[in-house]
């Protein structure tokens, strides 16, 4: 794990390259969901502050996907179909990266934290942080 490393910038994007963004990662923890969205996509996700955030490309191309509450904003390229980053229900107005979608296979460098999603409600507490309220 690079948690000796202060932040670590990486880029990312889907696959066919229209969509592109960078993150600077400071906390090398991500969580592993069960509910059904996250299992059929592969999500791993890492959440990270919007000033933590850039989208470089591909705005434009974005679709979004929307169930439930609405809330979460599943944001996905319109080209390829891939699910690189979106706007989650547990932390609003912050953005929610799928590790798969970076550049370099960097998932060694990350604690892997189960969530039950499927029992999202009973459970949600349990990732949202202090600090996810700034």
């Amino acid at each position: 794990m690079q948690n000796s490393q202060l932040s670590v910038t990486y880029q990312g994007g889907c696959h066919c390259g229209v969509v592109r963004f960078q993150v600077t990662v400071d906390c090398f923890e991500a969580i592993i969901c069960n509910c059904s969205m996250c299992r059929k996509k592969g999500f791993i996700h890492l959440l990270v502050p919007p000033e933590k955030f850039t989208l470089i490309k591909g705005a434009e191309r974005l679709t979004t996907y929307t169930f439930n509450t609405h809330t979460a904003q599943h944001t996905f390229c319109a080209i390829c179909g891939i699910h690189s980053f979106y706007h989650p229900r547990s932390h609003p107005g912050w953005f929610d990266v799928n590790l798969h979608c970076l550049d370099e296979d960097v998932l060694s460098n990350f604690k892997l934290q189960p969530f039950d999603g499927a029992n999202w409600e009973e459970n949600v507490d349990k990732i949202r942080h202090s600090d996810s309220e700034s």
